[in-house]
């Protein structure tokens, strides 16, 4: 689970900065978002893909060794593969809902 976290911290990070990057110079919200999402989608889906295709060999190996490994690689990938959507759906609506929750105060 700890690699998992690792992906996870990484693609935000990188969609965060951009996010923050763009809302600094004074651009709408909205576009801001859009534009982040667009500029960074690349380098999201490309971090995690790499790591799920690159984790398939061993949930289809057969040996006996890797039957421990299994059950770890799998969860691992799929970790991946949720956090992914998590990163290019969720993030941006808790920052907007954030910018909204400080901005009406």
């Amino acid at each position: 689970m700890l690699a998992c976290a690792g992906v996870v911290v990484n693609d935000n990070l990188v969609l965060l900065d951009r996010i923050q990057h763009l809302y600094k110079k004074g651009n709408d919200i909205m576009d801001v978002l859009a534009e982040a999402g667009q500029d960074r989608f690349r380098a999201i889906i490309l971090t995690s893909l790499t790591t799920f295709i690159g984790l398939l060999p061993i949930m289809f190996e057969t040996s006996v060794q890797a039957q421990f490994l299994i059950p770890m690689v799998v969860s691992l990938s799929f970790g991946v593969l949720f956090s992914t959507f998590v990163t290019l759906l969720l993030v941006p609506n808790l920052f907007l809902l954030g910018i909204k929750l400080t901005s009406s105060r």
